[in-house]
């Protein structure tokens, strides 16, 4: 069960408000300079998501992170208020047809980027686990 959480408003703004929330955990958990920008990014690209298409910048929805430590390292929950998704259907940015068009690179960098992406709640919520 997370044991940290963060509410955040569906603006561009909170992303600040997680950048402090990461560094916090970071310096909780000793996070080394290699694993930190990855987390960085992937729960940015997370965020990002979650208020521009989950919850279509809906200022009266919210973005919850959650945070777990478990015996596989960090894992983070990032739930929003839309009607989910289905990742499978989130284009490869890296295919050559893709090249250059907008969608899907948040998802793939966070896949990249993380140990683990699995996505629950209808794709309204996706668990981000780094070993640390």
């Amino acid at each position: 069960m997370p044991n940290k959480t963060l509410k955040l408003p569906s603006c561009s703004k909170s992303i600040c408000q997680l950048e402090q929330f990461i560094g916090v955990v970071a310096h909780k958990y000793n996070i080394n300079d290699e694993r930190y920008p990855d987390i960085l990014i992937s729960l940015t690209e997370a965020v990002n998501n979650a208020i521009i298409h989950g919850n279509k910048e809906d200022r009266s929805k919210y973005v919850n992170v959650k945070l777990a430590k478990t015996q596989e390292g960090l894992s983070f929950w990032i739930s929003d208020e839309g009607p989910g998704f289905n990742p499978k259907h989130v284009p490869d940015p890296t295919a050559p047809e893709n090249i250059g068009c907008c969608g899907g690179r948040g998802v793939f960098l966070m896949k990249q980027l993380a140990d683990r992406v699995v996505y629950h709640d209808n794709g309204s919520t996706v668990e981000i686990l780094f070993s640390v």
